[in-house]
């Protein structure tokens, strides 16, 4: 196969969709895994212990997968890099307006596939410390009350202050979660409404003829209407000459 070939080209475009494909299922996959991960962290301190065997295969999984994403948006923007070479032959000098819509469009995609993957991952590190220092914190105070061996009334009553802050600052995650994925969402779509509207102006600069054409039919059957209109009024009057004589 040629470099510069048409094939070339084509072979490129399949494998950058089969990458967006993988990435996109994975990325689903790493986001579900990282929230499966936290509420598990989540029960394990309340109940006051951790499987350290569950903690490392969980752990083990997620270093796999944060290593699969990253190879995965290195091949992406590796088939990129390869498709805007392609554009810059001689020979791909006649397409280079589709070539260059076609690029810019798989560039977007590895944007926002590497923008919503390294937000994932900053998410869950950021959630994974805060919940060993909470676990840190609640260790600390049983480990206290195990050692002094008395039901101390205080911390009972700070343990559930603690829980219950713990449940409210859950509830508030979550509601900022739900609000951040309705603002992505409607940003996403207000980008498509925006594609959409500039595909339409394009369309019609490069078409001046159709708007020509449909402006003359606008102004033919116009002028058809008063023409007909012109004749009945004519007749009508006509009529009535006739009828009163």
């Amino acid at each position: 196969m040629e470099k510069h070939g048409g094939n070339y080209w084509e072979d490129l475009r399949k494998e950058a969709r089969q990458l967006e494909n993988e990435l996109d299922l994975k990325l689903v996959s790493f986001s579900k895994l990282c929230t499966s991960y936290s509420g598990r962290s989540r029960d394990q301190h309340t109940r006051g212990s951790r499987s350290d065997s569950v903690g490392s295969s969980q752990d083990s999984m997620l270093v796999a997968m944060t290593t699969e994403l990253e190879q995965l948006l290195a091949g992406l923007n590796a088939v990129n890099d390869k498709m805007a070479e392609y554009i810059n032959t001689p020979g791909a000098g006649q397409h280079n307006a589709g070539l260059l819509h076609t690029l810019k469009r798989h560039r977007d995609i590895l944007q926002d596939y590497t923008h919503e993957f390294h937000k994932t991952k900053s998410n869950f590190h950021s959630l994974r410390e805060r919940e060993d220092l909470l676990g840190s914190v609640h260790r600390d105070i049983e480990s206290h009350r195990n050692n002094s061996g008395v039901n101390n009334r205080r911390t009972e009553l700070f343990l559930k202050e603690h829980e219950h802050l713990r449940n409210s600052e859950s509830f508030i995650d979550n509601a900022i979660s739900i609000a951040m994925a309705t603002k992505e969402n409607i940003t996403f779509q207000r980008g498509m409404l925006k594609s959409i509207q500039t595909r339409v102006t394009t369309l019609a600069s490069r078409f001046p003829a159709i708007n020509n054409l449909i402006q003359k039919i606008s102004l033919r059957k116009r002028r058809d209407s008063l023409i007909l209109g012109g004749v009945v009024g004519v007749c009508v009057i006509l009529l009535l000459l006739y009828t009163l004589h």
